[in-house]
């Protein structure tokens, strides 16, 4: 892989770990109980949980992947895992 395409595709991967932030603050903002309804407070809470840790999940993923794409967009090659 070329170092300029690496580099996209780190930035890419860091974006995306961005873009997954905002899809849980959505998410987590849907389903927050309301004066006017929404779900119960207990029912949010289980939402919130289950939803951070499949996000944290993914941007941990994703940060090792750019990490290791900007480690090559370096001329450093791959490094052992």
């Amino acid at each position: 892989m070329s170092p300029k395409i690496a580099r996209l595709a780190g930035l890419g991967a860091f974006g995306a770990c961005a873009a997954f932030l905002a899809l849980f603050a959505y998410v987590s903002f849907l389903s927050s109980p309301s004066p006017t309804g929404g779900i119960l407070m207990s029912t949010s809470v289980v939402v919130y949980i289950s939803l951070f840790v499949v996000v944290v999940a993914l941007i941990a993923a994703h940060v090792a992947i750019a990490k290791q794409l900007m480690h090559i967009a370096n001329n450093g090659g791959a490094r052992p895992v």
